[in-house]
Protein backbone atom coordinates (compact mmCIF):
# COMPACT_ATOMS: atom_id res chain seq x y z
CA UNK A 1 0.00 0.00 0.00
CA UNK A 2 1.08 3.59 -0.60
CA UNK A 3 2.15 5.57 2.45
CA UNK A 4 0.26 8.62 3.66
CA UNK A 5 2.22 10.17 6.51
CA UNK A 6 0.44 12.29 9.13
CA UNK A 7 2.20 15.37 10.46
CA UNK A 8 3.81 13.82 13.55
CA UNK A 9 7.14 14.13 15.32
CA UNK A 10 9.58 11.25 15.39
CA UNK A 11 8.84 10.68 19.10
CA UNK A 12 5.09 10.50 18.46
CA UNK A 13 5.65 8.14 15.54
CA UNK A 14 8.01 5.78 17.40
CA UNK A 15 5.61 5.74 20.36
CA UNK A 16 2.81 4.73 17.99
CA UNK A 17 4.88 1.93 16.42
CA UNK A 18 5.99 0.67 19.85
CA UNK A 19 2.34 0.15 20.75
CA UNK A 20 0.97 -0.98 17.37
CA UNK A 21 3.78 -3.41 16.50
CA UNK A 22 6.13 -3.66 19.49
CA UNK A 23 8.13 -6.58 18.08
CA UNK A 24 8.48 -5.14 14.58
CA UNK A 25 12.06 -4.31 13.55
CA UNK A 26 13.04 -0.65 13.65
CA UNK A 27 16.77 -1.04 12.94
CA UNK A 28 19.18 -3.80 12.02
CA UNK A 29 22.96 -3.59 12.24
CA UNK A 30 24.59 -4.31 8.90
CA UNK A 31 27.82 -5.60 10.42
CA UNK A 32 26.67 -7.57 13.49
CA UNK A 33 23.16 -8.61 12.49
CA UNK A 34 21.68 -7.22 15.73
CA UNK A 35 18.03 -6.15 15.39
CA UNK A 36 16.22 -3.55 17.52
CA UNK A 37 12.43 -3.60 17.79
CA UNK A 38 10.21 -0.53 17.94
CA UNK A 39 9.47 -1.13 21.62
CA UNK A 40 13.15 -1.71 22.36
CA UNK A 41 14.04 1.48 20.49
CA UNK A 42 11.68 3.54 22.65
CA UNK A 43 12.73 1.93 25.92
CA UNK A 44 16.45 2.40 25.26
CA UNK A 45 15.93 6.02 24.23
CA UNK A 46 13.90 6.67 27.39
CA UNK A 47 16.65 5.18 29.52
CA UNK A 48 19.28 7.42 27.96
CA UNK A 49 16.93 10.43 28.18
CA UNK A 50 16.78 9.93 31.93
CA UNK A 51 20.59 10.07 32.12
CA UNK A 52 20.58 13.29 30.06
CA UNK A 53 17.92 15.03 32.16
CA UNK A 54 19.82 14.13 35.33
CA UNK A 55 22.70 16.26 34.01
CA UNK A 56 20.88 18.97 32.01
CA UNK A 57 18.20 20.63 34.09
CA UNK A 58 16.97 23.33 31.71
CA UNK A 59 14.87 22.39 28.70
CA UNK A 60 16.11 23.27 25.20
CA UNK A 61 19.73 23.45 26.28
CA UNK A 62 22.19 22.22 23.65
CA UNK A 63 23.58 18.70 24.04
CA UNK A 64 26.29 17.43 21.68
CA UNK A 65 26.13 13.88 20.33
CA UNK A 66 29.38 12.33 19.10
CA UNK A 67 28.32 8.75 18.44
CA UNK A 68 29.33 6.42 15.60
CA UNK A 69 26.76 5.99 12.87
CA UNK A 70 24.48 3.04 13.39
CA UNK A 71 21.75 2.06 15.83
CA UNK A 72 23.30 3.91 18.77
CA UNK A 73 23.18 7.21 16.87
CA UNK A 74 19.42 6.95 16.39
CA UNK A 75 18.90 6.01 20.02
CA UNK A 76 20.75 9.18 21.08
CA UNK A 77 18.78 11.35 18.62
CA UNK A 78 15.48 10.06 20.00
CA UNK A 79 16.69 10.28 23.61
CA UNK A 80 17.53 13.95 23.11
CA UNK A 81 14.04 14.61 21.78
CA UNK A 82 12.51 12.84 24.79
CA UNK A 83 14.76 14.80 27.16
CA UNK A 84 13.62 18.07 25.63
CA UNK A 85 17.12 19.22 24.64
CA UNK A 86 18.36 20.49 21.28
CA UNK A 87 20.77 17.93 19.86
CA UNK A 88 24.01 18.89 18.14
CA UNK A 89 24.90 16.01 15.84
CA UNK A 90 28.68 15.85 15.32
CA UNK A 91 30.07 13.65 12.55
CA UNK A 92 31.86 10.61 13.95
CA UNK A 93 34.99 11.38 11.91
CA UNK A 94 35.32 14.97 13.12
CA UNK A 95 38.73 16.12 14.31
CA UNK A 96 39.53 17.82 17.60
CA UNK A 97 39.62 21.32 16.12
CA UNK A 98 36.24 20.91 14.47
CA UNK A 99 34.64 19.40 17.59
CA UNK A 100 35.92 22.18 19.83
CA UNK A 101 34.68 24.80 17.38
CA UNK A 102 31.18 23.25 17.30
CA UNK A 103 30.99 22.98 21.08
CA UNK A 104 32.00 26.61 21.53
CA UNK A 105 29.77 27.86 18.70
CA UNK A 106 26.65 26.20 20.14
CA UNK A 107 27.44 26.57 23.86
CA UNK A 108 26.72 22.86 24.36
CA UNK A 109 26.32 21.89 28.03
CA UNK A 110 26.89 18.14 27.71
CA UNK A 111 28.51 15.69 25.29
CA UNK A 112 27.04 12.22 24.84
CA UNK A 113 29.64 9.86 23.40
CA UNK A 114 31.08 6.36 23.56
CA UNK A 115 34.11 5.16 25.49
CA UNK A 116 36.12 5.41 22.25
CA UNK A 117 35.99 9.21 22.22
CA UNK A 118 35.40 10.09 25.86
CA UNK A 119 39.03 10.59 26.83
CA UNK A 120 39.94 12.89 23.95
CA UNK A 121 36.79 14.96 24.55
CA UNK A 122 37.74 15.46 28.19
CA UNK A 123 41.20 16.46 27.03
CA UNK A 124 40.12 19.11 24.52
CA UNK A 125 37.04 20.58 26.22
CA UNK A 126 35.74 21.39 29.72
CA UNK A 127 32.19 20.39 28.68
CA UNK A 128 30.81 17.52 30.78
CA UNK A 129 30.90 14.10 29.11
CA UNK A 130 28.22 11.41 29.39
CA UNK A 131 29.61 8.06 28.24
CA UNK A 132 26.97 6.08 26.41
CA UNK A 133 26.52 2.73 28.11
CA UNK A 134 26.63 0.14 25.37
CA UNK A 135 23.71 -1.58 27.07
CA UNK A 136 21.62 1.55 26.51
CA UNK A 137 21.85 1.05 22.78
CA UNK A 138 22.03 -2.71 22.56
CA UNK A 139 20.93 -4.68 25.64
CA UNK A 140 17.42 -4.67 27.18
CA UNK A 141 16.65 -1.86 29.58
CA UNK A 142 13.69 -0.91 31.73
CA UNK A 143 11.65 2.19 32.45
CA UNK A 144 10.04 4.85 30.29
CA UNK A 145 9.45 8.56 30.65
CA UNK A 146 7.68 11.25 28.66
CA UNK A 147 9.31 14.27 27.07
CA UNK A 148 9.36 17.20 29.51
CA UNK A 149 7.89 19.54 26.90
CA UNK A 150 7.42 17.73 23.60
CA UNK A 151 8.93 19.39 20.55
CA UNK A 152 6.57 20.78 17.94
CA UNK A 153 7.22 20.17 14.25
CA UNK A 154 8.19 23.83 13.73
CA UNK A 155 10.52 24.21 16.71
CA UNK A 156 14.32 24.19 16.65
CA UNK A 157 15.06 20.53 17.34
CA UNK A 158 18.46 19.63 15.88
CA UNK A 159 21.77 21.23 14.97
CA UNK A 160 24.39 19.84 12.63
CA UNK A 161 27.41 21.15 10.82
CA UNK A 162 27.93 21.92 7.20
CA UNK A 163 30.10 19.36 5.46
CA UNK A 164 32.05 21.90 3.45
CA UNK A 165 35.59 21.14 2.33
CA UNK A 166 37.34 24.25 3.62
CA UNK A 167 37.52 26.13 6.89
CA UNK A 168 35.65 25.47 10.12
CA UNK A 169 32.07 24.26 9.80
CA UNK A 170 28.95 26.35 10.22
CA UNK A 171 26.02 25.11 12.30
CA UNK A 172 22.68 24.51 10.57
CA UNK A 173 19.38 24.81 12.46
CA UNK A 174 16.67 22.22 11.79
CA UNK A 175 13.04 21.73 12.70
CA UNK A 176 11.29 18.43 12.04
CA UNK A 177 8.65 19.75 9.65
CA UNK A 178 11.19 20.30 6.84
CA UNK A 179 12.19 16.63 6.95
CA UNK A 180 8.56 15.50 7.10
CA UNK A 181 7.97 17.55 3.94
CA UNK A 182 11.09 16.06 2.38
CA UNK A 183 9.87 12.59 3.34
CA UNK A 184 6.59 13.12 1.50
CA UNK A 185 8.52 14.02 -1.66
CA UNK A 186 10.72 10.93 -1.30
CA UNK A 187 7.69 8.67 -0.90
CA UNK A 188 6.23 10.11 -4.08
CA UNK A 189 9.51 9.99 -6.04
CA UNK A 190 10.26 6.35 -5.27
CA UNK A 191 6.70 5.11 -4.71
CA UNK A 192 7.77 3.98 -1.26
CA UNK A 193 5.46 1.64 0.63
CA UNK A 194 5.17 -0.07 4.00
CA UNK A 195 6.64 -3.18 2.37
CA UNK A 196 10.00 -1.50 1.71
CA UNK A 197 13.16 -2.35 3.63
CA UNK A 198 15.66 0.49 3.86
CA UNK A 199 19.43 0.51 3.95
CA UNK A 200 21.29 3.76 4.61
CA UNK A 201 25.06 4.10 4.15
CA UNK A 202 25.10 7.86 4.74
CA UNK A 203 26.35 9.60 7.93
CA UNK A 204 23.28 10.09 10.13
CA UNK A 205 23.94 13.56 11.59
CA UNK A 206 23.77 15.22 8.16
CA UNK A 207 20.77 15.99 5.96
CA UNK A 208 20.99 13.04 3.56
CA UNK A 209 21.47 10.65 6.47
CA UNK A 210 18.71 12.21 8.58
CA UNK A 211 15.93 11.69 6.10
CA UNK A 212 17.09 8.28 4.79
CA UNK A 213 17.53 6.62 8.20
CA UNK A 214 15.96 8.70 10.99
CA UNK A 215 12.86 10.06 9.26
CA UNK A 216 11.55 8.20 6.22
CA UNK A 217 11.87 4.59 7.45
CA UNK A 218 10.35 5.58 10.80
CA UNK A 219 7.50 7.61 9.33
CA UNK A 220 6.68 4.69 7.06
CA UNK A 221 7.17 2.15 9.84
CA UNK A 222 9.70 0.05 7.94
CA UNK A 223 13.00 -1.45 9.13
CA UNK A 224 16.25 0.33 8.30
CA UNK A 225 19.60 -1.44 8.06
CA UNK A 226 22.51 0.74 9.21
CA UNK A 227 26.16 0.41 10.20
CA UNK A 228 28.75 2.38 12.15
CA UNK A 229 31.10 2.32 9.15
CA UNK A 230 30.91 1.58 5.45
CA UNK A 231 32.04 -1.84 4.30
CA UNK A 232 31.34 -2.77 0.69
CA UNK A 233 31.29 -6.54 1.17
CA UNK A 234 29.11 -6.29 4.29
CA UNK A 235 26.72 -3.96 2.49
CA UNK A 236 26.29 -6.38 -0.41
CA UNK A 237 25.73 -9.24 2.04
CA UNK A 238 23.15 -7.19 3.95
CA UNK A 239 21.22 -6.36 0.78
CA UNK A 240 20.94 -10.07 0.08
CA UNK A 241 20.18 -11.10 3.67
CA UNK A 242 17.62 -8.40 4.54
CA UNK A 243 16.21 -8.09 1.02
CA UNK A 244 16.80 -4.35 1.08
CA UNK A 245 14.59 -2.57 -1.45
CA UNK A 246 15.58 1.09 -0.93
CA UNK A 247 19.26 2.02 -0.55
CA UNK A 248 20.78 5.42 0.23
CA UNK A 249 24.43 5.92 -0.74
CA UNK A 250 26.76 8.55 -2.15
CA UNK A 251 28.21 7.88 -5.63
CA UNK A 252 31.58 6.95 -4.15
CA UNK A 253 29.97 4.13 -2.20
CA UNK A 254 28.16 2.90 -5.30
CA UNK A 255 31.49 2.80 -7.14
CA UNK A 256 33.08 0.83 -4.29
CA UNK A 257 30.17 -1.61 -4.31
CA UNK A 258 30.58 -2.20 -8.03
CA UNK A 259 34.35 -2.72 -7.75
CA UNK A 260 33.95 -5.30 -4.97
CA UNK A 261 34.18 -8.96 -6.00
CA UNK A 262 30.92 -9.75 -4.19
CA UNK A 263 28.96 -7.38 -6.43
CA UNK A 264 28.64 -10.06 -9.07
CA UNK A 265 28.13 -12.85 -6.57
CA UNK A 266 25.42 -11.55 -4.22
CA UNK A 267 21.70 -11.58 -4.99
CA UNK A 268 20.83 -7.88 -5.30
CA UNK A 269 17.51 -8.43 -7.05
CA UNK A 270 15.52 -6.97 -4.13
CA UNK A 271 16.89 -3.47 -4.83
CA UNK A 272 14.40 -1.31 -6.70
CA UNK A 273 15.33 2.28 -5.71
CA UNK A 274 18.70 3.83 -4.83
CA UNK A 275 18.76 7.42 -3.59
CA UNK A 276 22.13 9.00 -4.24
CA UNK A 277 23.66 12.47 -4.13
CA UNK A 278 26.25 14.61 -2.39
CA UNK A 279 28.72 14.53 -5.28
CA UNK A 280 28.91 13.91 -9.01
CA UNK A 281 27.56 10.61 -10.32
CA UNK A 282 29.21 9.88 -13.69
CA UNK A 283 26.57 8.97 -16.25
CA UNK A 284 28.27 5.80 -17.44
CA UNK A 285 28.79 4.61 -13.85
CA UNK A 286 25.10 5.18 -13.15
CA UNK A 287 24.07 3.25 -16.25
CA UNK A 288 26.32 0.37 -15.24
CA UNK A 289 24.85 0.23 -11.73
CA UNK A 290 21.27 0.25 -13.00
CA UNK A 291 21.94 -2.36 -15.68
CA UNK A 292 23.68 -4.72 -13.29
CA UNK A 293 21.19 -4.45 -10.41
CA UNK A 294 17.87 -3.57 -12.02
CA UNK A 295 17.48 -0.73 -9.49
CA UNK A 296 16.62 2.84 -10.46
CA UNK A 297 18.90 5.68 -9.31
CA UNK A 298 17.14 8.76 -7.95
CA UNK A 299 18.42 11.97 -6.43
CA UNK A 300 17.44 15.22 -4.78
CA UNK A 301 19.47 18.32 -5.60
CA UNK A 302 19.98 20.63 -2.65
CA UNK A 303 21.97 20.96 0.53
CA UNK A 304 21.83 20.57 4.28
CA UNK A 305 20.71 24.20 4.35
CA UNK A 306 18.17 24.31 1.51
CA UNK A 307 16.76 20.80 1.64
CA UNK A 308 16.09 20.39 -2.09
CA UNK A 309 15.34 22.44 -5.19
CA UNK A 310 14.83 19.62 -7.69
CA UNK A 311 14.47 15.86 -7.81
CA UNK A 312 14.25 12.88 -10.09
CA UNK A 313 11.49 10.27 -9.87
CA UNK A 314 10.59 6.83 -11.18
CA UNK A 315 8.58 8.57 -13.90
CA UNK A 316 11.66 10.27 -15.37
CA UNK A 317 13.69 8.93 -18.28
CA UNK A 318 17.24 7.71 -17.75
CA UNK A 319 18.60 10.83 -19.44
CA UNK A 320 16.76 13.07 -17.00
CA UNK A 321 17.70 10.95 -14.00
CA UNK A 322 21.40 10.48 -14.78
CA UNK A 323 22.29 13.57 -16.82
CA UNK A 324 20.41 16.22 -14.81
CA UNK A 325 19.44 16.99 -11.23
CA UNK A 326 15.79 16.54 -12.13
CA UNK A 327 12.70 18.66 -12.28
CA UNK A 328 12.14 21.70 -10.07
CA UNK A 329 10.07 20.74 -7.03
CA UNK A 330 6.52 22.04 -6.97
CA UNK A 331 6.15 24.14 -3.83
CA UNK A 332 9.76 25.34 -3.91
CA UNK A 333 10.35 28.70 -5.53
CA UNK A 334 13.62 28.61 -7.49
CA UNK A 335 15.39 31.38 -9.40
CA UNK A 336 18.86 32.12 -10.75
CA UNK A 337 20.96 35.08 -9.61
CA UNK A 338 24.24 36.69 -10.67
CA UNK A 339 27.11 37.86 -8.48
CA UNK A 340 25.06 40.89 -7.43
CA UNK A 341 21.99 38.81 -6.47
CA UNK A 342 20.10 40.10 -9.50
CA UNK A 343 17.57 37.72 -11.03
CA UNK A 344 18.88 36.20 -14.26
CA UNK A 345 16.40 33.31 -14.48
CA UNK A 346 15.40 34.31 -18.00
CA UNK A 347 18.90 33.42 -19.26
CA UNK A 348 18.66 29.81 -18.07
CA UNK A 349 22.15 30.11 -16.57
CA UNK A 350 24.81 29.08 -15.82
CA UNK A 351 24.15 30.98 -12.63
CA UNK A 352 23.71 30.46 -8.89
CA UNK A 353 20.35 28.97 -7.86
CA UNK A 354 18.46 30.23 -4.84
CA UNK A 355 15.15 29.23 -3.33
CA UNK A 356 12.31 29.70 -0.86
CA UNK A 357 9.89 27.09 0.42
CA UNK A 358 8.99 24.49 3.06
CA UNK A 359 12.20 22.45 2.78
CA UNK A 360 14.51 25.22 3.99
CA UNK A 361 16.45 24.99 7.23
CA UNK A 362 16.27 27.77 9.81
CA UNK A 363 19.66 29.07 8.65
CA UNK A 364 22.92 29.12 10.57
CA UNK A 365 23.13 29.24 14.34
CA UNK A 366 24.61 32.38 15.93
CA UNK A 367 26.46 33.40 12.77
CA UNK A 368 25.29 36.69 11.25
CA UNK A 369 28.13 36.84 8.73
CA UNK A 370 27.45 33.33 7.44
CA UNK A 371 23.72 34.01 7.21
CA UNK A 372 24.38 37.20 5.27
CA UNK A 373 26.31 35.14 2.71
CA UNK A 374 23.71 32.35 2.70
CA UNK A 375 20.79 34.59 1.72
CA UNK A 376 20.24 37.08 -1.06
CA UNK A 377 19.42 40.61 0.03
CA UNK A 378 15.70 39.89 -0.43
CA UNK A 379 15.74 36.69 1.61
CA UNK A 380 16.24 33.79 -0.83
CA UNK A 381 18.59 31.01 0.31
CA UNK A 382 21.53 30.42 -2.07
CA UNK A 383 23.37 27.32 -3.19
CA UNK A 384 27.11 27.25 -3.93
CA UNK A 385 26.74 25.76 -7.39
CA UNK A 386 26.49 26.95 -10.95
CA UNK A 387 23.46 25.44 -12.69
CA UNK A 388 21.36 25.73 -15.80
CA UNK A 389 17.58 25.46 -15.92
CA UNK A 390 16.35 24.15 -19.26
CA UNK A 391 12.86 24.21 -20.76
CA UNK A 392 10.98 20.96 -20.40
CA UNK A 393 10.84 20.60 -24.20
CA UNK A 394 14.53 19.60 -24.17
CA UNK A 395 13.56 16.54 -22.13
CA UNK A 396 10.29 15.21 -23.56
CA UNK A 397 9.56 12.92 -20.59
CA UNK A 398 9.83 15.75 -18.06
CA UNK A 399 6.77 17.85 -17.28
CA UNK A 400 8.68 20.81 -15.89
CA UNK A 401 11.97 22.62 -16.35
CA UNK A 402 14.99 20.57 -15.36
CA UNK A 403 18.04 21.70 -13.41
CA UNK A 404 21.57 20.63 -14.36
CA UNK A 405 24.65 21.27 -12.22
CA UNK A 406 27.58 22.47 -14.32
CA UNK A 407 30.04 23.36 -11.56
CA UNK A 408 30.56 24.96 -8.18
CA UNK A 409 31.30 28.60 -7.67
CA UNK A 410 34.35 27.53 -5.63
CA UNK A 411 35.17 24.44 -7.68
CA UNK A 412 36.57 26.03 -10.82
CA UNK A 413 40.14 25.73 -12.02
CA UNK A 414 41.29 28.92 -13.74
CA UNK A 415 44.03 28.06 -16.21
CA UNK A 416 45.44 30.82 -18.33
CA UNK A 417 42.29 32.90 -17.79
CA UNK A 418 39.97 30.02 -18.80
CA UNK A 419 37.51 28.57 -16.31
CA UNK A 420 37.61 24.76 -16.17
CA UNK A 421 34.92 22.88 -14.27
CA UNK A 422 36.49 20.33 -11.92
CA UNK A 423 33.26 18.25 -11.81
CA UNK A 424 33.28 18.10 -15.60
CA UNK A 425 36.88 16.82 -15.66
CA UNK A 426 35.91 14.27 -13.00
CA UNK A 427 32.99 13.12 -15.15
CA UNK A 428 35.29 12.44 -18.10
CA UNK A 429 38.28 10.93 -16.30
CA UNK A 430 36.03 8.56 -14.33
CA UNK A 431 35.20 6.78 -17.61
CA UNK A 432 38.66 5.22 -17.79
CA UNK A 433 38.22 1.50 -17.01
CA UNK A 434 41.08 1.49 -14.47
CA UNK A 435 39.65 4.29 -12.32
CA UNK A 436 37.45 3.44 -9.34
CA UNK A 437 37.28 6.93 -7.79
CA UNK A 438 38.62 10.30 -8.89
CA UNK A 439 38.73 13.87 -7.64
CA UNK A 440 40.07 16.84 -9.56
CA UNK A 441 41.58 20.00 -8.08
CA UNK A 442 43.81 22.90 -9.02
CA UNK A 443 47.58 22.91 -8.60
CA UNK A 444 49.33 26.29 -8.52
CA UNK A 445 51.42 27.04 -11.60
CA UNK A 446 53.80 30.00 -12.11
CA UNK A 447 52.86 30.39 -15.77
CA UNK A 448 49.20 29.52 -16.13
CA UNK A 449 48.12 30.32 -12.58
CA UNK A 450 46.61 26.86 -12.06
CA UNK A 451 46.85 23.44 -13.67
CA UNK A 452 44.47 20.50 -13.54
CA UNK A 453 45.42 17.59 -11.29
CA UNK A 454 43.51 14.29 -11.04
CA UNK A 455 43.73 12.19 -7.86
CA UNK A 456 42.66 8.64 -8.71
CA UNK A 457 41.96 5.46 -6.78
CA UNK A 458 42.45 2.52 -9.14
CA UNK A 459 40.53 -0.72 -9.36
CA UNK A 460 42.34 -3.77 -8.01
CA UNK A 461 44.92 -5.24 -10.37
CA UNK A 462 45.11 -2.20 -12.66
CA UNK A 463 47.65 0.53 -13.35
CA UNK A 464 47.45 3.89 -15.06
CA UNK A 465 49.79 6.58 -16.36
CA UNK A 466 48.95 10.15 -17.29
CA UNK A 467 49.70 9.36 -20.95
CA UNK A 468 47.26 6.44 -20.91
CA UNK A 469 44.58 8.61 -19.32
CA UNK A 470 44.93 11.45 -21.82
CA UNK A 471 44.98 8.97 -24.70
CA UNK A 472 41.68 7.58 -23.42
CA UNK A 473 40.20 11.08 -23.18
CA UNK A 474 41.41 11.92 -26.66
CA UNK A 475 39.78 8.80 -28.05
CA UNK A 476 36.53 9.87 -26.39
CA UNK A 477 36.76 13.22 -28.14
CA UNK A 478 37.25 15.18 -24.94
CA UNK A 479 38.71 18.63 -25.49
CA UNK A 480 42.25 19.13 -24.22
CA UNK A 481 41.07 21.82 -21.81
CA UNK A 482 39.52 18.98 -19.81
CA UNK A 483 42.60 16.77 -19.78
CA UNK A 484 44.39 16.47 -16.42
CA UNK A 485 47.95 17.70 -16.61
CA UNK A 486 49.01 15.84 -13.47
CA UNK A 487 47.95 12.43 -12.17
CA UNK A 488 48.34 11.23 -8.58
CA UNK A 489 47.55 7.59 -7.81
CA UNK A 490 45.96 7.32 -4.34
CA UNK A 491 46.06 4.16 -2.25
CA UNK A 492 42.89 3.23 -0.36
CA UNK A 493 40.42 6.10 -0.49
CA UNK A 494 40.34 9.81 -1.16
CA UNK A 495 40.48 12.06 1.94
CA UNK A 496 37.01 12.83 3.27
CA UNK A 497 35.43 15.27 5.68
CA UNK A 498 33.04 14.42 8.50
CA UNK A 499 30.09 14.41 6.09
CA UNK A 500 31.68 11.78 3.86
CA UNK A 501 32.40 14.09 0.94
CA UNK A 502 35.82 14.38 -0.70
CA UNK A 503 37.91 16.93 1.22
CA UNK A 504 39.45 18.74 -1.74
CA UNK A 505 41.52 21.01 0.44
CA UNK A 506 43.40 17.92 1.66
CA UNK A 507 44.23 16.55 -1.79
CA UNK A 508 47.37 18.64 -2.22
CA UNK A 509 49.12 16.76 0.61
CA UNK A 510 48.92 13.58 -1.47
CA UNK A 511 51.43 15.01 -3.98
CA UNK A 512 54.15 15.46 -1.40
Amino acid sequence: MRVVTPAATILDTVTHHATAKPFGIAFADMLTGYELSWSGYLVRANTLASDITDRVVTERERVALLVPDGIAAHVTFLASEIAGVVALGIGSKSGDREILHLLERTDARLIVTTARDAERLRRISPVAVLVLDESTAIAPAAGTRMARSPFTLDELWFLNSTSGTTGLPKVVRHHQRRWCEFHALAVDAGRLTTADVFGSLVPAPFGFGLWTSHFTPTLIGSPCVVADRFDAAATLAAIEQHRITVLAAVPTQLALLMSNDAFGERDLSSLRVVFTGGEMLPYERGVEFEDRTGAVLLQFYGSNETGALSRTTLDDSRDVRLRTAGRLIAGMQVRLVDDNDLDVSSTGGPAVPCCKGPLLSLGYDADDAANAALYTRDGWMKMGDLVTISPASEFPTADDAVLTVVGRTADLIIRGGKNISAPQVEEETSTHPAIALVAVAAVADPVFGERVCAYAVLKDGTSLTLAELTEHLGQRGVGKDLWPELLVIVEGDLPRNAGGKVAKHALGALRR
